[in-house]
């Protein structure tokens, strides 16, 4: 039974400027630059059945590319931070192609997403981390910015169910209008699926 979510991937570039955020927080696990994405909808654990039918229901699709610029750096977790995350600048675009992903999962039968979408890339799980040690490396690293990059294309990942989350594997790729690809599909076949 494969866990599976959609997301969109973060750019080796991209990664390794959000790589240099790393360190200087006591209690922060954090996340290798291989695994750094936004996820769009997490399903979780589905059979093959379902898989199949999110995986066609995604291929009809077609929404535009558009450009991403992540630059807020902050913390998830009001009363007790869990995750050091950094957020894009508002995009209009990125909340319509996930509401389009949401709208999808409904149409298969799982239930809807009952959380306020909140789009982010995870740099460290937090635990244990004091509330003051955390508020002086946002302050320290406040005026972050990465640099804008495109969004050609969302996928579909499966996931270990571990601690730390990852190694995430891409199942399944889409383009977006505007992308030159061969196919709506492009990584491979939904039988080729990891097991986890």
């Amino acid at each position: 039974m494969p866990r599976l979510f959609t997301g969109i991937e973060i750019p080796a570039a991209v990664g390794e400027q959000l790589s240099y955020l790393r360190g200087g927080l006591p209690g922060a696990r954090w996340i290798d630059r291989d695994n750094y994405h936004l996820t769009l909808r997490f399903v979780g654990d589905v059979d093959m059945n379902v898989a199949e039918a999110i995986a066609a229901g995604l291929a009809r699709i077609h929404r535009p590319c558009f450009a991403l610029k992540l630059s807020q750096l902050g913390a998830l977790g009001t009363r007790k931070p869990h995750a050091v995350v950094v957020k894009p600048t508002t995009s209009p675009p990125l909340f319509e192609l996930q509401s389009e992903h949401e709208r999808v999962m409904q149409r298969i039968g799982l239930p809807a997403e009952t959380r306020k979408y909140t789009p982010h890339v995870t740099l460290a799980r937090l635990r244990g981390a004091a509330g003051r040690d955390i508020a002086d490396y946002l302050t320290l690293r406040g005026g972050f910015t990465a640099d804008p990059f495109p969004v050609e294309r969302f996928v579909l990942y499966s996931s270990r169910n571990s601690a730390g989350g990852g190694p995430y594997v891409v199942e399944e790729a889409y383009p977006l209008i505007g992308t030159e690809a061969p196919s709506a599909r492009t990584i491979g076949r939904i039988e080729t699926w990891h097991s986890h």
